[in-house]
């Protein structure tokens, strides 16, 4: 069957110069999105709730809520970016989450609150990490990929090291409304403009080229989703998500815990960020020796064993520092091994509405799983149980990535 993909790049050069401006204009709108979309709120949290009279509980649930829409989401605009590319999507997307981030700003109770985070789930879904990465996949070839998703990752990393402060800055000196207005302005200004100029736009086909695209996809969609390996690497990249993003909300907690002061314990959690870069640029250059599926695990044990050794090592500055900064190296490596994985496994044709049905599973994990280490907290009254969950769940991951490159299993030749 004629298979069609987009964009089919005449030599590598030729594609390198295409994919260079790509990446870039995405590497920016990545840290800018993720800055205002996603980490200011922690910033205005405690005045929000106080400016709504409710509880920091309550608001907390909006984000919550805008998780879980981005995870619903996920798969009609993974066929969207198939069908019709990502230029108009993460164009209109970037309109809309300027917009969300200005109504945001108005919000007099806690109803339009979470009406307001709803649609700014929707807007992340368009123009976040899945959408962009879905970009790099059909632009570039397989030797330029890992690079330019690396790329994209480590200066997007830095999102939370720019945006908390100056969005502190702006809250402290003009509210945090009058914050939020200047951040949707910045946001809309730069990403819009970006997403319009630089992303590619999927050129239009004669009729039936399309309907043999259109099967194309169906039918790398259905075999996708009927192999072994999709829930294999679907199973890893749940119970890892999961897995870090308890111990990113949990771990502050956990060393204060254990006797340590809270500036110390704010710092070393602060390593994690930092290991997230480390890890993403350590992995990526290991994986051009050995297989990234070889690789992913290998980070995912070191994890394991991290998570194992806290409880044990965390009652000395230098332990929990050693346990923080091993566990952190895996930090962000999934969210650049799982598109390159799938690309690997199962082409481009498709890619975005295959990505996108691991994404809801993923996204729905890691909303529910820091509540779920809560109460496990509150019932036996310590985090060791916690930490135990962490460390079985990495291992787990690092067993399904393994089985995941076995025969049955191993990914089939990317074009």
């Amino acid at each position: 069957m004629l298979r069609l993909t987009f964009p089919t790049p005449a030599s590598t050069t030729e594609a390198g110069g295409r994919l260079r401006p790509v990446v870039a204009a995405l590497a920016v709108t990545q840290t800018i999105g993720y800055g205002v979309l996603y980490y200011v709120f922690s910033v205005f949290l405690a005045p929000m709730a106080a400016d709504l009279h409710t509880t920091t509980a309550t608001v907390t649930g909006a984000l919550t809520v805008s998780v879980l829409t981005t995870a619903a989401s996920a798969v009609p605009i993974g066929r969207w970016l198939d069908r019709r590319g990502g230029r108009g999507l993460m164009t209109f997307g970037s309109v809309l989450g300027g917009g969300a981030v200005l109504a945001w700003s108005r919000v007099t109770d806690v109803r339009q609150l979470y009406a307001v985070f709803m649609v700014l789930g929707v807007a992340s879904a368009m123009v976040l990490y899945e959408a962009a990465f879905a970009v790099v996949v059909a632009t570039s070839t397989a030797a330029q990929r890992a690079g330019a998703l690396l790329t994209i990752s480590v200066v997007a990393g830095f999102a939370s090291t720019v945006f908390l402060p100056t969005a502190a800055a702006l809250q402290e000196h003009h509210g945090w409304r009058t914050a939020l207005v200047v951040l949707a302005l910045a946001y809309a200004v730069i990403a819009v403009p970006l997403h319009f100029l630089a992303v590619p736009a999927r050129p239009r086909g004669h009729p039936a080229a399309a309907a043999v695209d259109h099967a194309a996809r169906r039918a790398a969609v259905r075999d996708a989703l009927r192999h072994r390996g999709f829930w294999l690497l679907t199973a890893a990249f749940v119970v890892h998500g999961s897995a870090v993003s308890v111990v990113s909300v949990h771990l502050i907690s956990y060393l204060t815990g254990l006797g340590h002061p809270a500036a110390f314990a704010a710092t070393v959690a602060g390593l994690l960020g930092v290991m997230s870069v480390t890890g993403r640029i350590v992995t990526t250059g290991l994986t051009r020796r050995r297989s990234t599926a070889a690789v992913t695990a290998a980070v995912f044990g070191i994890q394991a064993a991290a998570a194992a050794a806290l409880p044990v090592l965390g009652h000395t500055r230098p332990g929990a520092v050693c346990c923080v900064v091993l566990f952190g190296t895996g930090f962000g490596v999934g969210t650049i091994a799982r598109p390159a994985l799938l690309a690997q496994r199962y082409g481009t044709t498709g890619y975005a509405t295959i990505a996108a049905a691991l994404t809801v599973p993923t996204t729905v994990a890691k909303a529910g799983a820091p509540l779920a280490a809560a109460g496990l907290y509150l019932a036996v009254g310590t985090y060791t149980p916690v930490l135990a969950v962490v460390s079985a769940a990495c291992a787990v991951a690092a067993t399904c990535l393994t089985l995941a490159a076995t025969p049955a299993g191993a990914p089939r030749q990317d074009r």
